[in-house]
């Protein structure tokens, strides 16, 4: 297994698999319009499960597809039962906004997606047509239930959460989560990519999270657990079990084993950088697979990125990443490009 210049090994490969969404989140995607990737530079499945099996040479064992929103990508459960394929993946995962999971929950169950993950940030339909533009709350609904239909395992639930929008709703969250059932965990709002109207006054903390939830459960017990899973976990009292991602107030970049491909290509090492390597030129060109792990090996070996703890660091300088001219300019510096 390779490791990179602070001793984080190549382990967890996430990757988009369209940079198109159904949805319109403040967080992500505050425009109605964007710049899309060329059509023609989108990798086929067949090219993605070939750049797959050569970072699984390297160590990869762990893939999350993700977009934009991955169930977009028609016919997405014959990428999925390609990826299944390989026997050194061994933990292969899809983050969705669930609109589109109902109907297609079978068909990517039955090809070997292992679990998957569903964005939840709210219980409110107003609130979800607010913060999404969308009217589309009851199907998402629908498609978390319908992973329990489907007998998959592992469920989980991201909530990004904002002040003054949905941060009065731990606890329904928590207790809708528990009924599902699914583990939830609760994200604080992050300042990258399409994030444009991000400010620190709407990031609600982890402490401030855990204060709101021990007024009403009681002690919150840490697990402790160690790792380089993102999420922090919980115990209440009763024993459910719940994660916070503090990406913003204390990030965990010391420990991020991860990097991000995007649909078209483009390999990034961290979710903050601003220039990836394109895999997708040398693979078109005929690449070898040799010749292709050349491309990703000193990428990797070099690695210093620790964009989150960077930004961190900015105190009271911080502002959005990336500024909306430079976002039309570019769209490999949005979020929903870049596996989100």
């Amino acid at each position: 297994m390779i490791r990179d210049a602070l001793d984080r090994p190549l382990r967890n490969l996430r990757l988009s698999v369209t940079d198109r969404c159904n949805l319109r989140c403040q967080y992500c995607m505050p425009e109605e319009e964007y710049v899309w990737l060329p059509r023609n530079d989108v990798l086929t499945f067949e090219e993605m499960d070939r750049l797959v099996d050569v970072f699984a040479d390297l160590g990869v064992d762990k893939v999350r597809l993700t977009g934009g929103e991955p169930l977009l990508r028609r016919d997405l459960d014959r990428l999925v039962r390609l990826l299944a394929a390989n026997p050194r993946i061994r933990d292969l995962a899809m983050t969705t906004n669930g609109v589109l999971l109902a109907e297609q929950a079978p068909a990517l169950r039955a090809a070997g997606l292992h679990r998957v993950t569903v964005s939840l940030d709210t219980l409110r339909e107003d609130r979800f047509k607010a913060l999404t533009r969308r009217d589309t709350h009851a199907r998402v609904l629908e498609g978390i239930a319908a992973v329990g239909t489907t007998g998959w395992p592992g469920l989980k639930l991201d909530t990004v959460v904002m002040r003054g929008t949905n941060d009065d709703e731990l606890g329904e969250l928590i207790e809708y989560a528990r009924g599902v059932p699914a583990e939830i965990r609760f994200i604080e709002y992050m300042d990258v990519g399409g994030a444009t109207r991000w400010t620190r006054e709407r990031v609600v903390s982890r402490a401030e999270m855990l204060e709101t939830l021990a007024r009403r459960y009681g002690a919150v017990e840490p697990l402790n657990e160690g790792g380089s899973a993102p999420a922090d976990r919980y115990r209440l009292p009763d024993g459910y079990v719940f994660g916070i991602i503090a990406s913003t107030t204390a990030p965990f970049c010391q420990d991020c084993d991860r990097s991000r491909l995007t649909a078209d290509g483009i390999w990034y090492l961290c979710l903050y950088a601003t220039q990836g390597t394109d895999l997708r030129k040398a693979l078109r060109a005929g690449a070898s697979r040799e010749a292709l792990r050349a491309l990703i090996l000193p990428g990797w070996t070099a690695r210093k990125d620790r964009g989150a703890e960077e930004r961190l660091a900015m105190a009271d300088g911080r502002r959005p990443l990336i500024q909306i001219g430079e976002l039309k300019r570019d769209p490999h510096l949005e979020m929903h490009t870049r596996c989100g």
